[in-house]
């Protein structure tokens, strides 16, 4: 393990040692025996390095989680969603993978386990995610998709803001 201050490989010492996310991760406090500096290591089993993802073009790439967190981040950006609630997300959408894909999963399937996630964790960030991952021709049909949402919000809370104001 590299040391984030110093750079030194090799020169720490597991001070912790905790499984967390329901015993999916190892979180391990270290400190390093070159400047004393304390830093958090997580240890994941590998499952992701067997799956393939195939892209819309038809390219086969291997599954990489820091996309999926990007993809979420970016739809979540400056809104009041947690890192914490964006790691749940993502653990979520790879225990769906997992449990139901052997070898390969498309993209597409994955935007569709993100997008059922997105849609109860922040509609504006749903929306924000729609909007790429759906690729719309038309403003019609993203007007719609939104107006879907918004309906879908005033359902399940009605005391909750409207997503636009009807004007």
């Amino acid at each position: 393990m590299r040391c984030p201050s110093c750079r030194e490989v090799s020169q720490d010492k597991v001070v912790d040692s905790r499984t967390t996310e329901g015993g999916k991760v190892i979180r391990r406090r270290r400190e390093c025996t070159a400047c004393g500096r304390r830093f958090t290591t997580k240890e994941r089993v590998e499952e992701e390095l067997r799956l393939m993802v195939t892209k819309r073009d038809g390219t086969t790439v291997p599954y990489d989680r820091e996309k999926i967190i990007h993809g979420v981040r970016h739809a979540c950006y400056k809104l009041p969603v947690e890192d914490g609630a964006i790691e749940r997300l993502v653990d979520d959408v790879e225990g769906d993978i997992f449990e139901r894909h052997g070898r390969e999963v498309s993209s597409v399937e994955i935007g569709e386990y993100l997008i059922r996630r997105l849609r109860d964790l922040n509609s504006v960030a749903y929306v924000r995610f729609m909007s790429v991952y759906r690729q719309y021709s038309d403003v019609a049909e993203f007007i719609e998709e939104v107006r879907n949402v918004k309906d879908l919000n005033a359902q399940k809370i009605p005391q909750q803001g409207a997503l636009f104001d009807d004007a």
